[in-house]
């Protein structure tokens, strides 16, 4: 199994989630995805959000803050949809997008399994000049408890 695929399988665990895509927000293209609905067309939605980081990190840069995006949130009235870029090097421009049941979901909890989802993400594919997670980060707590969900 890829660690594309195993990433996203241990997001698709995380309490409450309705959806989850790996999209490259470069080229919008999806490199892979779970969940969705023919309601909810995922296909469409993941790299339709490579338009909302894009534009974000254009505004930043306009404003000249030199700071990174954690995630961005957007609520429904029934669904919270998590966006949250992947940090690696210059070339991997991906984001996580995590579609969460409001009535089922911790939004705390959610974005915390996510960040550490992330963290074990750059543990299984290291970049050089990558900063690797230290275990204070949390990895060592999300290594002990992935799959107890």
């Amino acid at each position: 199994m890829s660690s594309i695929e195993y990433t996203l399988d241990l997001a698709a665990n995380i309490k409450g989630a309705f959806a989850v895509a790996i999209v490259d927000y470069d080229s919008g293209m999806t490199l892979g995805s779970r969940g969705g609905s023919p309601e909810f067309d995922l296909d469409v939605a993941a790299p339709g959000n490579s338009d909302v980081v894009r534009t974000k990190l254009e505004v930043m840069q306009k404003l000249g803050l030199r700071e990174s995006i954690e995630d961005i949130l957007i609520t429904l009235d029934t669904q919270y949809h998590l966006i949250r870029p992947i940090r690696g090097n210059a070339e991997e421009k991906l984001f996580f997008y995590l579609v969460l049941n409001r009535a089922q979901a911790n939004l705390a909890m959610a974005r915390r399994d996510l960040r550490m989802i992330e963290q074990q993400f750059y543990m299984t594919n290291p970049t050089p000049g990558r900063p690797v997670p230290s275990q204070q980060d949390g990895s060592a707590y999300f290594q002990a408890n992935a799959g107890h969900r």
